[in-house]
């Protein structure tokens, strides 16, 4: 396995590398792929030195985590395995359930699906509105007491919410959509995170896929990012331009789109770690290559005023089982 450095993810102890892989593409989300380049895809991230790797409980109704469990066997004492739960079917559609109860079991569930022993990050992967946060992080940090969970993780949490559940067990992740595209968790989550010394590990890192410059018109119907108001209308026209700069200071520093999206989330600090989701082992090793571009203010400046903040808004409601 080739070395990379290691960065700290929360304050006690959990150290990964600084990016690591989303493996919810690994399964047929949006579409099959192909098994054997998939797994080998899994494979070549450990060579290459990444070391967190996240699934879920809700992707491909729990196959993502089978297929996970399988792959990652070989290299189980050398690597960070996330889950999550917290999202269920129900009442025909997709809800949420952070309730004491359901924790437990999915845990336990997890741990079966997964084949392990324990889960080294063990997210809340929504809030519902229901349930107290301070009592699902409470049946959480029985987990950690329980030996079946190392660490806590929280997604797409509020700014208060987040502070409540830090308040009563230490949270180590916030995992919240983050990129050049969605650049809200500037404004809210990531100085409350950081001021609790929570590291940051974004989702769609790529703006699903917009920001690797290969969405160049209106998508169809049957993709589920034709629902997003960023990919429709004006807004698809407006942020088409923005691709088009993003296009050219890549091409000035001999990069991808997709390299410079990284190195700029990136340049955010050394407790943003991604997750970019591939299934192909050249989609992969570009991205990893990310790490050793080193952008200038000028450029960092240049994306900053293309992507403003505030300047491009999602449906998080559209989007329940995306990340």
């Amino acid at each position: 396995m080739t070395g990379m450095r290691q960065v700290g993810l929360g304050g006690l102890g959990l150290e990964v590398s600084p990016m690591g892989l989303g493996c919810m593409v690994l399964s047929p989300i949006y579409g099959t792929p192909d098994a054997d380049e998939a797994a080998a895809t899994f494979h070549r991230a450990v060579e290459l030195g990444v070391t967190l790797f996240d699934t879920a409980d809700a992707y491909s109704s729990g196959d993502n985590e089978r297929l996970v469990g399988e792959l990652i066997r070989p290299y189980r004492d050398r690597v960070t395995l996330a889950t999550k739960f917290g999202i269920v079917a129900g009442n025909g559609g997709i809800i949420a359930d952070s309730r004491p109860e359901y924790a437990r079991a999915a845990c336990d569930e997890s741990l079966q699906r997964l084949g392990v022993d324990h889960i080294d990050l063990y997210y809340l992967h929504r809030a519902d509105p229901t349930t107290p946060i301070e009592d699902t992080i409470g049946a959480m940090g029985e987990l950690v007491a329980a030996g079946k969970v190392r660490y806590l993780g929280v997604c797409e949490l509020s700014p208060e919410d987040l502070q409540q559940a830090h308040a009563v067990h230490p949270i180590s992740a916030l995992q919240s959509e983050w990129s050049l595209f969605e650049r809200k968790l500037e404004h809210d989550c990531v100085p409350v995170a950081r001021a609790l010394n929570i590291g940051l590990v974004p989702y769609a890192p790529l703006g699903r896929g917009f920001l690797t410059g290969a969405i160049q018109a209106q998508l169809g119907a049957d993709d589920h990012r034709s629902m997003d108001p960023r990919f429709i209308g004006d807004n698809l026209a407006a942020n088409l331009r923005r691709v088009a700069v993003l296009r050219d200071l890549a091409e000035s520093v001999g990069a991808t789109p997709a390299q410079v999206a990284l190195a700029w989330l990136k340049s955010q600090g050394d407790d943003v770690v991604p997750i970019p989701g591939v299934e192909r082992r050249s989609y992969l090793e570009e991205n990893v290559a990310c790490l050793s571009i080193d952008l200038s203010a000028g450029d960092l400046a240049t994306l900053d005023a293309t992507f403003p903040v505030g300047a491009l808004t999602r449906d998080s409601g559209q989007f329940l089982l995306r990340d």
